[in-house]
């Protein structure tokens, strides 16, 4: 797995979860299928400037620090600007294709938006296949993914 997939999975895990050890974090990964050793998971903890923070009940947890996540978000961004080569829609779905070997980062990206409609992406090496809940707006998704993109 790529680093900046597992640390786009790190901040949504520590934004969703009350995550309060690096090993909490770390099974938190492993049942996402993610295997890392302490040391990566350390070392992403770091890089994205993740704190402990005290909640309300006095224990401490992890928190992300708002201008990293959107650090990560311009980086991941940037990088879907530059992969994704066309977007069209068969009247079923809707298909993105991509440099090679960037079609997960570009889906994941896509994901995190939570764009309305979506009720589904499934990517390969180099193509993104999204469903929508209705084929109706087909064109109103590929137009609300080219803004996200903008």
């Amino acid at each position: 797995m790529k680093k900046y997939t597992r640390q786009r999975i790190i901040l949504d895990l520590v934004e969703n979860n009350e995550i309060k050890t690096q090993e909490e974090l770390s099974e938190c990964l492993e049942k996402k299928g993610i295997h890392s050793t302490q040391a990566t998971v350390s070392r992403d903890i770091k890089e994205l400037k993740i704190l402990k923070v005290q909640n309300k009940n006095g224990e401490y947890k992890y928190k992300v620090v708002d201008s990293m996540y959107d650090s990560l978000d311009e980086r991941l961004n940037k990088i879907c600007k530059l992969a994704i080569l066309s977007m069209k829609h068969n009247g079923d779905m809707i298909l993105i294709k991509t440099i090679p070997h960037t079609a997960s980062i570009c889906g994941t990206y896509i994901e995190s938006a939570k764009l309305k409609m979506v009720s589904g992406i499934v990517t390969g090496t180099d193509t993104i296949f999204i469903a929508v809940d209705d084929k109706s707006f087909l064109d109103e998704v590929i137009e609300d993914i080219k803004k996200l993109l903008r």
